[in-house]
């Protein structure tokens, strides 16, 4: 039988905590084909990135371009997008395939704290954004795209109502870092916001968390699944992935297959 197939495009991370990595390993563990674009190379391990180098702009586009030509994808998670060009190219080459459902990642600031794409990258952003069917931004990348503060779980509603605002289908606001109790906003086109709350799990930061389930979700769509019923079911297998995450190297830990 063909299993459903999802294109990831994002960045790789070499310590294959994050990125690519993550999200072959997350579609692979939900029984989904996961095919892979790189958008750059970083230089990066469980304690923080310290370069990130761009691919030329065409060169992603050529990817993107031939594998769904040849795999038709089910579904599409957009992680790291380092670049304006390469905002645009991935933009240009989406729009082209307007059926295939498409989560977006905004990856602007990494668990670290470490700033992962460029200022002038996200208007443009915004525009591949309106592309998608869902955008899954963590609080500072809330924040960023809706230029406002976002701490609580008010501030978590009124930052995904900007973003829907500016024309995006659906926001889930990841709120993993919040100070008191893990919840997720997830907020649809019917206009009312859905509380997604989960146990915090002790233990030290995870790295890759957000990759992790944004892919899933990809998956989950990619499988059948509706768009409030793959959030719940990738939401609920991250959450045992976190519960069994193991601290490799010296930094944060890491989820593991």
């Amino acid at each position: 039988m063909r299993p459903p197939v999802v294109l990831a495009i994002a960045g790789s991370d070499p310590s294959g905590g994050a990125g690519l990595q993550a999200d072959i390993r997350t579609c692979t563990a939900l029984g989904v084909y996961a095919a892979a674009v790189p958008t750059c190379i970083t230089v990066q391990d469980t304690r923080g990135v310290r370069r990130v180098e761009a691919l030329a702009a065409d060169l992603v586009r050529e990817q993107i371009e031939v594998v769904i030509a040849d795999l038709a994808p089910q579904a599409i998670k957009v992680g790291l997008l380092p670049t304006r060009d390469v905002v645009t190219a991935v933009t240009a080459s989406l729009s082209a395939h307007p059926a295939v459902p498409v989560v977006l990642d905004p990856v602007l600031v990494a668990t670290s704290g470490d700033e992962l794409a460029s200022p002038e990258s996200l208007a443009a952003l915004i525009d591949l954004a309106r592309r998608a069917v869902l955008v899954t931004p963590n609080l500072a990348e809330a924040a960023r795209l809706s230029g406002r503060a976002v701490n609580t779980q008010a501030e978590m509603v009124d930052a995904a109502r900007a973003i829907r605002d500016l024309g995006v289908e659906a926001v889930l606001v990841k709120g993993g870092h919040l100070a008191d109790e893990a919840v997720d906003v997830l907020l649809a086109s019917d206009g009312e916001p859905t509380f997604l709350h989960a146990p915090r799990v002790a233990g030290p930061p995870v790295h890759g968390t957000g990759c992790a389930l944004s892919a899933a979700i990809a998956a989950r769509l990619a499988s059948g699944d509706s768009l409030p019923e793959a959030v719940r079911t990738a939401k609920v297998w991250l959450h045992g992935r976190i519960a069994t995450a193991a601290r490799l190297g010296r930094g944060s830990a890491v989820l593991l297959p």
